[in-house]
């Protein structure tokens, strides 16, 4: 046996130690070494919360813990025999099915790849090609569901096996469930995690999430169970759920923000969920969310501002809502306080990336306060709040890369137990976002930011958002704010892109959901003190601005639509 195998074994089946109120980078790199792979602990959650109803979603399905565990084993069963490759590709909305065939992957140590089926073809063909996936489990319904929306899934079948959930269930026996459920009910722990969860190192890979490619190529996060495990308790730790709360799942589980926030974070502690498919049908979710008096809600700044513009949803609807945290995007201001006037509820900013899977930093609630910041500030607005416990930030120069003051805006780094392994067959572009200074691991965001005197941390734009035009840089989020201010509405629909340009390097073109008058615009911003670098060349009207199904804004996509319209002229 291997000294790997053996240390395994030697730790396996141990109790779940829940971390302690020590917010220290040295305690939870310590702490993240004692964590079990994510099927153990989904076993050892089941067995602690029982008959407790622990999914349901708007199919109509209801599963108490046992009845998940007994579904999730019964699906690890049909891949173990369907799929003996490690990377399994799903291609499910949030559901009741998708947890519990992401869940199946775990215990049978399978990497889960969640294919995004709002990409274009290109991206989930790279996806596939990528990961070496040979089996996609979807369903029946789902896929006609986007051939309705006009999507094209024909090419799954060229390119690996599909297999259909609703075939699975045919063939499952109801022997067979029924011996799983008395295993579930009438065995201890360690014995049905000796029965039914594959060993494994928890350091393997558990899910490879590919980026948005909202600037680009996808690109596949490996995370590994260690990395999505610790980024599960410390968000417990900080979230602090209650016995009545009632986790909503709306968002994509091809995003790290919905697989781990509202996936692995509740079933993993033992916290009800709701699943919903579709994130921008708020009408059907406030009635959800009235309906099981859903208690805490994870979403971006585009989808909270859907439920303010649509007058079908009602402030009552919501009146259960006790936590609410945006992530993802930014969380545009008129959105947090339209959403506050509207329904009298406040929105809670965080901040993180793929890469640190995904959660780093977030503003809390006062009935929240940790008991370790004492009477120190936990939320401040217009920041994406402070660290998560075992979380450090680090702000340098992006070029040299040496420390910068408190106050001046830099390169935003990130350090703690949930940063990824790397990103999937790309040493060198691993090797580029991974650093190590002053003996800690930091994945470089990307971000441009910088720390206040009490440690809340203030994100100002990427720094793929700017643009060098006649040898100045320009900063694509403050030419957006600008119009808007010139406009005189907050809530315009607008983003500014990057084209070449022949005279100058490179030029600005906006793209707006609304008519604009260029030389008034122009007038307006030079009278407000823009530099006259900083105006947009040209400025498209357009239905709308592209999205990625995360909600987030599709960068690439709003960048080709910009040079279709310039070359149409």
């Amino acid at each position: 046996m291997s000294a790997l195998s053996a240390r395994n074994l030697d730790n396996k089946h141990m109790p779940l130690q829940q971390p302690a109120a020590d917010p220290s980078f040295a305690y939870w790199q310590t702490y993240r070494a004692t964590l079990p792979t994510i099927g153990e602990a989904w076993i050892t959650a089941c067995k602690r919360v029982g008959s407790t109803i622990l999914i349901r979603d708007t199919q109509g399905t209801v599963l108490s813990a046992t009845k998940a565990l007994v579904g999730s084993i019964v699906l690890s069963k049909h891949f173990s025999r369907l799929s003996p490759e490690q990377n399994i590709g799903i291609l499910l909305p949030s559901s009741s099915a998708s947890v519990l065939s992401n869940l199946a992957c775990m215990l049978l140590g399978k990497t889960a790849v969640n294919l995004n089926f709002t990409a274009s073809t290109a991206a989930l063909r790279s996806s596939l090609q990528q990961a070496d996936i040979r089996t996609v489990y979807t369903s029946a319904r789902f896929l006609e569901r986007l051939q309705g929306r006009g999507i094209d899934t024909s090419f799954l079948h060229t390119q690996c096996k599909v297999v259909q959930l609703e075939d699975l269930r045919a063939a499952t026996s109801t022997l067979q469930k029924l011996r799983i459920l008395l295993c579930c009910q009438l065995l201890p722990v360690a014995v049905l995690q000796r029965m039914f969860c594959r060993e494994h190192d928890p350091e393997q890979n558990a899910v490879i999430l590919f980026s948005s490619g909202s600037e680009g190529h996808p690109k596949g996060v490996m995370l590994s169970h260690r990395s999505i495990m610790a980024n599960v308790k410390q968000c417990a730790l900080l979230f602090n759920f209650a016995s009545d709360d009632v986790i909503l799942a709306n968002l994509p589980p091809f995003h790290a923000f919905g697989l781990t926030a509202t996936y692995f974070l509740p079933v993993l502690e033992g916290v009800p969920i709701f699943c919903h498919a579709d994130p921008t049908d708020v009408s059907a979710t406030a009635q959800a969310l009235a309906e099981h008096k859903i208690t805490a809600m994870f979403g971006t700044s585009s989808f909270f501002r859907l439920y303010v513009k649509n007058n079908k949803v009602l402030p009552e609807q919501l009146a259960s809502l006790r936590l609410l945290v945006a992530g993802a995007e930014k969380l545009q201001p008129e959105v947090r306080s339209e959403f506050k006037h509207k329904f009298g509820k406040d929105i809670y900013e965080g901040y993180g990336a793929t890469e640190t899977a995904p959660v780093a930093s977030c503003n809390l609630p006062e009935d929240k306060r940790p008991p370790w910041v004492g009477k120190a500030l936990i939320n401040k607005t217009g920041s994406v709040g402070l660290p998560l416990p075992g979380t450090c930030f680090y702000i340098v120069d992006p070029d040299s890369f040496e420390p910068l003051p408190t106050g001046t805006p830099g390169m935003v780094l990130i350090s703690g137990p949930q940063v990824m392994h790397g990103y999937l067959d790309n040493h060198a572009l691993t090797q580029h976002v991974i650093r190590t200074l002053d003996d800690k691991r930091w994945y470089v965001s990307g971000d441009k930011g910088y720390l206040d005197a009490d440690g809340f941390l203030f994100i100002q734009d990427r720094y793929s958002r700017f643009a060098k035009i006649g040898g100045e840089m320009v900063g694509l989020g403050t030419v957006e704010r600008a119009l808007k201010d010139a406009v005189g509405d907050p809530e315009l629909e607008l983003l500014v892109t990057i084209l070449p340009c022949d005279r100058k390097g490179e030029k600005l073109v906006a793209l707006c959901t609304q008519v604009l008058d260029p030389q008034a615009l122009r007038d307006k911003l030079l009278a407000s003190g823009l530099n006259a670098l900083a105006i947009p060349a040209l400025c498209y009207t357009v239905a709308e601005i592209p999205k990625l199904g995360s909600g987030k804004t599709d960068f690439a996509a709003a960048k080709k639509l910009a040079a279709d319209l310039c070359r149409g002229n």
